[in-house]
């Protein structure tokens, strides 16, 4: 039996994308972009790509929420996810990211289906009021913000929306009841969240792979 070692971890991930993911030109020329720019390497793995693109699928969603765009990689998963004629709306603090976004959604093939706005999230979210409700949120930014996250994942979706709330595993320090990690506390408050607010149904995995101990909540609004 194989141990369980990062080293492992990594080669069982890349086996099960080249397996089940396989190389799309839009996809890794996207991550090129985004890492030749020196952006940090915290966009989803291919798997996760995957899976988001899937959920989409599943769920039917024709208008997707992304908190937190970076280069945009998990942008055109979402973005492929609804069609033709559906909508991602993603927020991005940082106007270079966005920009680097920009560039790599439009070479995807997928622009006329994406919306970046640029800003704090907990200031644009409020400016989506009154639009069509989100089938679909995806939840990727700083960990400090999620329950303002998931409060307006609830506020901007409907019954039935899917949420999907990225990073909930940090290493298992999750567990850790003394923790001065803000990112490790804001994760703990959004899953106590999603466990006590009545708007909420939901689960979490953790994961190991390429992107080390993690893991993945998934909720339903109702």
């Amino acid at each position: 039996m194989a141990e369980s070692t990062p080293a492992n971890w990594r080669r069982t991930d890349e086996f099960l994308s080249d397996l089940l993911v396989g190389h799309d030109p839009g996809l890794d020329a996207a991550l090129a972009a985004q890492h030749d720019a020196g952006l940090p390497e915290i966009e989803v793995a291919p798997v996760s790509g995957k899976l988001l693109n899937l959920l989409a699928r599943f769920s039917g969603a024709r208008r997707v929420l992304e908190i937190g765009t970076l280069g945009g990689y998990s942008t055109i998963w979402l973005a492929r996810g609804v069609g033709d004629g559906g909508e991602v709306v993603t927020i991005e603090a940082e106007p270079a990211n966005a920009a680097i976004a920009r560039t790599n959604i439009d070479a995807a093939g997928v622009g006329d289906r994406v919306a970046i706005r640029i800003g704090r999230a907990a200031d644009v979210l409020p400016t989506l009021e009154g639009s069509d409700p989100f089938d679909l949120v995806f939840i990727d930014a700083d960990k400090e913000s999620n329950t303002i996250y998931l409060d307006w994942a609830a506020r901007l979706g409907q019954s039935g929306t899917v949420v999907i709330v990225d990073n909930i595993g940090r290493e298992g320090e999750i567990v850790d009841d003394d923790t001065t990690d803000p990112m490790v506390i804001g994760t703990r408050d959004g899953l106590r969240m999603l466990a006590d607010d009545p708007r909420f149904d939901a689960t979490a995995l953790q994961t190991v792979g390429i992107k080390g101990w993690d893991g993945v909540a998934l909720a339903l609004v109702l």
